[in-house]
């Protein structure tokens, strides 16, 4: 008959150390968790000497998160010790009496005139409303329904790192808050799938509003007001940059398709310089090709006297009219293509002020008519210039 074991026995008998404790998993305070993403802030702020800047999704972040740092009197006071480089001093300077007023967080200067007038119990201002109704109506998103989204976040964050896309300041709400947009808020990356756009009446006037379709990173999804989006990005936002592809795709949109109802837009045209100046007249193959929304002729007649003609008269090779092209994007797409062959050489005014132009590139004739034909087809994009054999060559 077997001894009976005891407890110990069967502890010294763990063969497979089934009964050998685990360490207990640390699980991190909320104040632990807020040093240290504040730490974060002061490594950055260390290895650059200067604060984060709203240049890049990273820095945004981080400047976001300083920014409302700053604002929480009580985390403040956590982080006090912290604060290697006074980065939560967000002392003001006092300008004007109502800077004064303003920062009367006590309300040591209220008055009960004040108090009664101003401090409206059941009204919420239009920054209240905002950021009610941006935190309010965000739901979580479904895995498989996030999925292709996820995919394309994940692509713009690469392309912003490898500088394809860049961060704006958001401004122009009419013109920049648009469908298909990419946006940060407050660090975070959301896309604008659709911006609900309607004409709403408010006695005499109508303004753009309706609900919109936002798509956020983090996989939540709003629909928020068009306005209330638009206030939040003033206050805390920029505006992703379309890929360089993309704004070339855009010109090509609908440019050089004619309808009945369209009006020339411009003239896209070749020029060759007859200047005298030896640095300008020694090389061969230098042409313009420039963009006019006037007579070409007109555009040119005082050459001589503007330094986009390198000061001199010019002779008009070509001109070709086109419908729907934005110059802007135009001279951009040019200035990318012939980048390796553009004009790199000085000219002087009157009063002997230096002048370079861009404007300016070297290369066969033949290629250039060759360009000028492939960018009216919209077919540019297939292509690139190769310098070595004077060559276009398909991507």
């Amino acid at each position: 008959m077997s001894k009976k074991k005891t407890l110990q026995d069967i502890f010294d008998d763990d063969e497979f150390d089934i009964l050998k404790p685990t360490a207990a998993r640390v699980v991190k305070t909320e104040d632990e968790r807020l040093i240290e993403s504040f730490l974060e802030i002061n490594v950055f702020f260390k290895k650059n000497n200067r604060e984060p800047e709203a240049t890049n999704v990273t820095e945004f972040k981080l400047i976001s998160r300083l920014k409302a740092l700053r604002k929480d009197a009580k985390k403040v006071a956590i982080l006090k010790s912290f604060d290697l480089h006074n980065l939560l001093n967000s002392k003001e300077e006092i300008k004007s009496v109502a800077d004064i007023l303003n920062d009367d967080d006590l309300g040591i200067l209220d008055t009960d005139e004040t108090v009664s007038i101003f401090n409206l119990k059941h009204i919420k201002s239009a920054t209240e409303r905002a950021e009610t109704d941006f935190t309010a109506r965000r739901k979580a998103m479904k895995d498989r329904d996030f999925a292709p989204y996820e995919t394309q976040f994940k692509k713009v964050h690469k392309e912003l790192r490898e500088g394809n896309r860049k961060l704006k300041e958001f401004k122009d709400v009419e013109q920049n808050l648009n469908s298909g947009n990419y946006y940060v808020l407050d660090g975070v990356l959301l896309f604008l799938e659709d911006d609900g756009i309607e004409k709403r009446q408010l006695g005499n006037t109508s303004r753009n509003d309706g609900r919109t379709t936002i798509i956020f990173e983090n996989g939540t999804k709003s629909n928020m007001y068009y306005r209330s989006l638009s206030k939040s990005l003033y206050n805390n936002g920029s505006i992703v940059s379309d890929t360089d592809k993309d704004a070339e795709e855009e010109l090509f949109k609908n440019a050089n398709i004619i309808n009945k109802e369209d009006v020339q837009t411009g003239w896209i045209y070749v020029l060759r310089s007859k200047s005298t100046n030896p640095e300008i007249a020694s090389i061969n193959n230098l042409y313009k090709i420039g963009f006019s929304s006037i007579d070409v002729n007109e555009r040119i007649k005082n050459a001589s006297k503007e330094s986009t003609y390198l000061y001199a008269n010019v002779h008009l090779l070509d001109k070709y009219a086109c419908y729907n092209m934005d110059a802007q994007k135009f001279e951009h797409l040019i200035h990318r293509f012939f980048a390796e062959v553009c004009l790199n050489v000085d000219v002087f005014d009157d009063k002997r002020n230096r002048i370079t132009p861009r404007e300016w590139f070297v290369a066969p004739r033949k290629i250039i008519d060759k360009v000028v034909t492939l960018i009216l087809s919209g077919e540019i994009l297939k292509y690139k210039y190769d310098n070595v054999n004077l060559a276009l060559i398909e991507k």
